[in-house]
């Protein structure tokens, strides 16, 4: 199973929201997924983002794949410097 994690889109027309979730690659943007990992809110001012430090590195450490948008929302974060930096520690 190839589990990516990527937003899916939740909230009504116009007004997007989206949440941050572990699902398998091959299920559907809006289908069934894992887990939850956090949230993202382009619409508020500034950009609402909670991500789960601790579901994230889980995911990443076992192998999920974030697509471009989630990495660089989880760089903001400051997540994807803790995952190179554990990464780094291992070798």
């Amino acid at each position: 199973m190839a589990v990516k994690l990527r937003l899916k889109r939740m909230g009504a027309k116009q007004k997007p929201f989206y949440r941050i979730v572990a699902a398998d690659s091959r299920n559907s943007r809006d289908g069934k997924f894992i887990e939850t990992v956090g949230i993202y809110n382009p619409i508020k001012k500034p950009h609402e983002l909670s991500v789960n430090e601790e579901k994230a590195l889980y995911w990443l450490n076992n192998g999920a794949q974030p697509t471009d948008t989630v990495r660089n929302l989880l760089s903001q974060a400051g997540v994807m410097a803790k995952y190179a930096a554990a990464k780094k520690k291992e070798k």
